[in-house]
Order: C-alpha cells, then structure tokens, then sequence
C-alpha cells in the first residue's frame, strides 16, 4: 500500500524531490496546494508538471482516511468516524471555541494504556498512526468547515487527545507536529498546540529537550498511587514520586506551564480527601488542574460526579492558592467519550 504524501515533513519532501530529479523548489510549490490550496487530488496541481505528477502519483495516495460517520452536536461540536485504508476505524472531534476552532485528533488505531474508565480502552491498539494518517484528520475536518455556511473558518488549534497515547508514537506524532506547525502549510502556532500524555516518563523527558512551544497535559485523574493504580494500570510503570520528577524537569527546562488533567468519577476521586492530596502533589508547580467532568462509558460502570462535588472540590483547590478551571463540556448530546462512537460502530458489525 502506498504512503499518503502528508506523511512527508518539508524538509523530507525536499529531499524526495531532489531523489527523484525534480527542483527543491518543487516542495514549496506542492505544499502551497496540500495545505493552502487543499486539494484533494494531484492532478489539481496545474502549475505542476504533468511528469511530476506522474512521479507523485506512482509514489504516494493523497488522503488515507474517508469519512464514515459524522454526528454533529447542536453545540456546533463535530464528531467524525474515518475510515483508514486497511479498514481500521478512528475519531476525531471539532470543538469550536470563542478563540477558534480545535480539531482533537487520534495517534493510535485503538489503545494499550488500559486506563479503566476510558472508552478508548476498551479496544486494544492494533497499530500506529503514521504522521501523514494523523494530518489527514485535520484536513479532512478543515475541508468539512469548508463547506459549511457563513464565514469562512479555519482549524486553529489542536489537541493530540483522541484515541491512543501519543508518547506511545512518539516519532510520528512529533513529525506531525513539525508537519501542522510550518509556516508554508497550515502554519498553526506550537501555541496552540496540545499533547496529552498518561505519563510515560522518558517521553516526557525526551520531549521537555525538544525546544518546541507545544503545550503539555499529564492525564492525572488520582492524587495518591493506590488510586492512580487502579484507574490507570500505567502508573505500575511510572507511579507518581517518578512522574513528578519528570514533570519537575519539563517545568525547568522549558519554563512553560503543564496542566494536570483530572476526570471527575463519582465517589472514586471527587471528595475533599482526594482534593487535599492534589493540592500536596502540586503546590509550587508552574501547573493548572484541569476538571473533566466524566462520560460515562457503560461498560465501566463509572458515574460523573456531582455538581455539588465538583463545586466543593473547585472551591477547595481555589481557597488553597491552586489554578484551576472546570473544562467547558462539548458533544453531550452525541457519543461524547473518546472512543465511544468507534465502538458503537465495531459493536454494530
């Protein structure tokens, strides 16, 4: 099977040009129409000569994914199931924001982490995402926002959360990034750009050296390890002490804030007892506690907690000095939790 041309960094394409007996220029000319043109097939490169068109269709397939399922919510949030070209399926999900809008994308064709409230988990990973299958998420959802009515809008953000652990797919995800971040393509800011990882530690180390602006997120979702252990079987691996510690280095290395991501499950982690052992772990970090309410996934039999308990839990991290904020909820009214409209459908099969 062929690889999709979106696997391919700027550099990597240049590169391939000159191996191939064509200009070096050529690169910047093909980006232009993948990334600003947005095409959706080689032969609409009209400035391109029909040898190296050609060459390009001999070599690459421009699109990997084609869309199965689209659900859209009446908060404007937008959930897509795609189709990859060996017929495994994935998500990916447009959030729109008063700043923007936010594409979440997958890295992984199911996931091996095992963290037991996450829909995601229920199906284990079978492969990895290239980096050209993950920037074929955000063009196909950019090519979506095209058609819709109004005014024209663009993918402005992205999140690296969806199905899969990205520091599991380290090389591919961080071509990804250097792919999406270009200035000749889609030339979305590392600002704006957001990787969340469950914690495998010498990725998070790997990734404090290399001096890119992306924002980091720790799945956190227990303040102790006995809890962590039981939620999120990586914590065996990496328990909290030795987390921390890579935290700690990110934070000095890069000088940048992290954020602690943390699910809210009813009686599982949401009392005043939990709150108290968060704000121990991270009192004097440069970090923000991020409070997810929780979708519930009916095979794990996990609830959302309370409004009361996320109130009170709230409060008490503000009263004690610690940056927080309850994440904005997208997509209720459709198959919310990530993964959960990939398993409906393999379910449905």
């Amino acid at each position: 099977m062929k690889p999709t041309i979106y696997d391919l960094t700027y550099e990597q394409l240049e590169a391939w040009m000159l191996e191939n007996g064509e200009k070096k220029f050529r690169a910047q000319q093909i980006w232009n129409w993948l990334y600003i043109q947005q095409v959706a097939e080689f032969a609409e490169m009209n400035n391109i000569s029909k040898v190296l068109i050609e060459k390009l269709e001999a070599a690459f397939i421009l699109s990997p994914l084609t869309q199965n399922v689209l659900q859209a919510s009446s908060d404007g949030t937008r959930k897509y199931l795609f189709a990859l070209n060996d017929g495994t399926l994935i998500e990916t999900v447009l959030m729109p924001h008063k700043y923007g809008n936010s594409v979440c994308v997958t890295t992984q064709v199911g996931c091996n982490i095992g963290c037991s409230f996450c829909a995601s988990g229920t199906l284990r990973k079978q492969r990895d995402l290239t980096a050209g299958e993950i920037m074929a998420q955000v063009m196909l959802v950019q090519r979506d926002l095209n058609t819709l009515e109004g005014e024209a809008q663009r993918v402005s953000h992205i999140v690296i959360m969806g199905i899969g652990e990205p520091f599991d797919n380290y090389d591919n995800f961080m071509d990804f990034i250097r792919i999406v971040n270009h200035p000749k393509g889609l030339a979305i800011g590392a600002r704006h750009i957001t990787v969340s990882t469950s914690g495998i530690v010498p990725k998070i180390r790997q990734f404090a050296d290399e001096g890119i602006q992306v924002n980091l997120a720790i799945s956190l979702h227990a303040p102790n390890d006995e809890l962590r252990s039981s939620v999120m079987k990586i914590n065996n691996a990496y328990p909290i002490p030795e987390l921390m510690d890579a935290v700690r280095y990110y934070i000095a290395k890069t000088n940048r804030r992290i954020t602690f991501e943390y699910i809210m499950m009813r009686g599982v982690n949401d009392q005043i007892i939990h709150a108290r052992q968060l704000v121990k772990l991270v009192r004097g970090m440069n970090a923000y506690i991020n409070l997810i309410p929780f979708n519930a996934v009916d095979e794990h039999g996990y609830q959302r907690s309370t409004k009361e308990d996320v109130s009170a839990f709230f409060d008490y991290l503000k009263k004690e000095k610690i940056q927080v904020m309850v994440r904005r909820e997208f997509g209720h009214d459709i198959d919310a939790a990530c993964g959960q409209l990939r398993a409906k459908k393999l379910e449905s099969e």
